[in-house]
């Protein structure tokens, strides 16, 4: 899995603030997160996305991060703590075998799946994952970069999801990347 994964160094690009340039965090995300929700976000790195979930569900929700690099977290962790949203936030570390988020039960309104399916070993194993932490009909958001994962890739992603109990019930246009937003059956 090492090989597929995103250096943490490059983790502090990932997060710069320039990325909105290019990637609207309101746009992508102002359709499916409100107030009060659960949100898994595994893979989040330094908190590109992290931070603006938190803030969008409130104080009455909570963000669940799942990263496998402890040095991502540990910046995350920094960065939610001085935007003061480090209540909202529940970071946890993975491990290449596991998610280890079997424990939460059926709480997850919505996940946010961004360019990370592909460094996952098997899309199959992470789709179960998440399919039996989330709730009936919860939102799945599914990104993946252009210039990393192929269109045929993506589609095998895409059956992995219908196989763990997902639908399709969108394609989105997100900027440079194949997109897709999927319910829990």
């Amino acid at each position: 899995m090492s090989q597929r994964v995103c250096p943490w160094w490059l983790g502090y690009w990932l997060a710069s603030p320039v990325r909105r340039w290019w990637q609207d965090l309101g746009s992508i995300l102002s359709p499916y997160v409100r107030e009060g929700q659960v949100v898994l976000e595994p893979g989040p790195g330094m908190g590109f996305f992290t931070l603006d979930l938190a803030r969008r569900v409130g104080p009455s929700g909570r963000v669940v991060a799942v990263e496998l690099q402890p040095k991502m977290l540990e910046v995350l962790k920094r960065r939610a703590a001085k935007a003061g949203l480090q209540e909202r936030i529940d970071a946890r570390l993975a491990s290449a075998e596991t998610m280890g988020i079997g424990g939460l039960g059926n709480v997850i309104d919505f996940t946010l799946a961004f360019a990370v399916v592909h460094e996952f070993p098997d899309a199959g194993h992470f789709f179960s994952e998440v399919s039996a932490v989330s709730k009936k009909d919860a939102v799945l958001l599914l990104a993946e970069p252009k210039g990393h994962v192929k269109e045929s890739h993506f589609k095998s992603e895409l059956d992995a999801a219908f196989q763990a109990g997902f639908r399709l019930t969108g394609r989105p246009d997100i900027r440079g990347s194949h997109a897709a937003v999927l319910n829990r059956l």
